[in-house]
């Protein structure tokens, strides 16, 4: 599919003709300017067309590897039957957003609930702990949306504890070992075994055989 989108792509532009030798590129253009100007115009046309093509296939590698990642979280979760099975894209998408590893936060949820089959009793949607069960959500995407937000960094409330941190020093603010000892390093396994971090050598690979 993508190589006959290209080849209609190089079809479509207009290709003009090599000169070689030391004949001047206005040399059988009647007053020289006009065409030169045709020219330019013409290849800056070419060159902002190829510019377009490139930018499309990066959005579609992008898209690819959100896909991946999103199966990749829903798979895991799907193998043990927990319940936030098909909330993968919308992991993937908020930790993006948030500049968050993706696979974090389906990691918290199953050290903290088993992927919300054990989610706290006395708050709503609230498969992650996030508050001590104390916080409400009225649904997981809304949980999933002010979890990473604030993992992230990005809640002016919380983020003296998580802004500019990578994700090992996120999960010894979430849960100190003071609190829960092996607390980091079982997250960071959980990690592990939902995929690994980069996947964009996948995705690569996935949308070059399209």
């Amino acid at each position: 599919m993508y190589k006959n989108k290209t080849i209609r792509f190089v079809h479509s532009l207009m290709i003009l003709p090599l000169l070689t030798g030391a004949t001047p590129i206005t040399a059988n253009i009647p007053n020289g300017n006009p065409g030169n100007a045709e020219i330019v115009l013409i290849q800056k046309q070419n060159i902002e067309a190829l510019g377009s093509m490139s930018i499309n296939q990066a959005d579609d590698l992008k898209a690819k590897t959100i896909e991946l990642r999103a199966e990749a979280i829903d798979a895991y979760f799907k193998a043990y039957d927990m319940p936030l099975a098909g909330t993968g894209r919308k992991m993937v998408e908020e930790a993006e957003k948030n500049g968050i590893d993706w696979r974090l936060l389906p990691a918290i949820a199953v050290r903290e609930s088993t992927g919300g089959k054990f989610a706290c009793k006395k708050a709503t949607y609230s498969a992650f702990g996030w508050g001590s069960c104390k916080i409400n959500f009225e649904s997981h995407e809304r949980a999933i949306e002010i979890v990473a937000m604030n993992l992230g960094g990005n809640n002016p409330n919380t983020a003296r504890y998580y802004k500019g941190k990578d994700t090992r020093e996120i999960l010894l603010a979430y849960n100190p070992p003071s609190i829960i000892p092996r607390y980091v390093p079982q997250v960071i396994n959980i990690m592990d075994k939902i995929g690994k971090k980069d996947l964009e050598a996948t995705a690569h690979l996935a949308f070059q055989q399209i």
